[in-house]
């Protein structure tokens, strides 16, 4: 089973074959840095695999997988983990040992509740939620601090979850396809960049910054009337500007100079 390197990385790419298991000489390969097993069938992983010591990527979205080992969790150099789309109903308690792991997707499964492990993990950055069954989000959320990226997309929200308003340092928040006929004022999340709310009951969009991108039912006229204040007020400012004259001050001589400096 040879590897394929691209840019010096060790990969390899098993995507799309039919497996009912992980090979197990694929464990062996203590150097391989990325895997994909995408597409497989695969039901379950063999334990050899926390052999896996330098693997750094690990893509096993869209099989049959009902539960993760605890096996994985011992894989010190993870940063990127794809899990959607399997049949997974929660997370080991071990999984919080993925001190390295910077991204999780773990869309389209079959979770209930939020997997309390999470809250153990601060630098986790970009977490991938959507299309499961969640109605409400743990208090301790804020405890995530490296959190940037959450998406909650097609899940069973009718609430807004009002921890949601303490985490202030995210960039990216999905909410799109829940059932929320309101919103809270969000205009105080002062690093949002991006905020959906599409296909959600509510009749208009959410009170955010100026410096966010809203999508969603009505979010195309709310920005374009941002825009015309925004401008607006920029032209404004021009103005104001233009009217303020320049200040000027001579000074005669150096020593008038010296005496000036002495004061700044």
């Amino acid at each position: 089973m040879p590897l394929q390197i691209y840019g010096g990385d060790q990969m390899l790419e098993l995507s799309g074959r039919h497996l009912k298991k992980l090979p197990l000489p694929v464990c062996a390969l203590s150097t391989l840095q990325k895997l994909y097993v995408s597409g497989t069938g695969i039901t379950e992983l063999p334990e050899e695999i926390e052999g896996l010591q330098e693997l750094r990527i690990l893509a096993l979205d869209f099989n049959k997988l009902e539960e993760v080992p605890e096996a994985l969790c011992r894989l010190p150099n993870l940063t990127r983990l794809y899990l959607g789309s399997n049949r997974l109903f929660g997370l080991p308690a071990d999984f919080c040992q993925l001190t390295t792991l910077r991204c999780l997707w773990i869309e389209s499964n079959y979770l209930y509740h939020f997997p309390r492990v999470l809250l153990q993990m601060p630098g986790l950055q970009s977490l991938q939620m959507g299309d499961n069954r969640l109605k409400t989000l743990p208090s301790g959320l804020p405890r995530m601090r490296g959190l940037r990226g959450l998406w909650l997309y097609g899940n069973r929200f009718e609430e807004f979850p009002k921890v949601l308003l303490r985490m202030t340092q995210l960039h990216i928040l999905d909410l799109d396809r829940n059932k929320l006929t309101e919103f809270p004022d969000l205009s105080h999340l002062r690093r949002l960049r991006l905020f959906s709310y599409d296909h959600n009951p509510v009749d208009a969009p959410p009170n955010v910054a100026d410096t966010v991108l809203v999508v969603g039912e009505g979010a195309q006229e709310f920005l374009e009337a941002r825009e015309e204040r925004l401008q607006a007020l920029r032209e404004q400012e021009e103005e104001e500007e233009e009217r303020s004259p320049e200040p000027f001050v001579q000074i005669a001589n150096s020593s008038e100079k010296r005496l000036a400096f002495a004061f700044w």
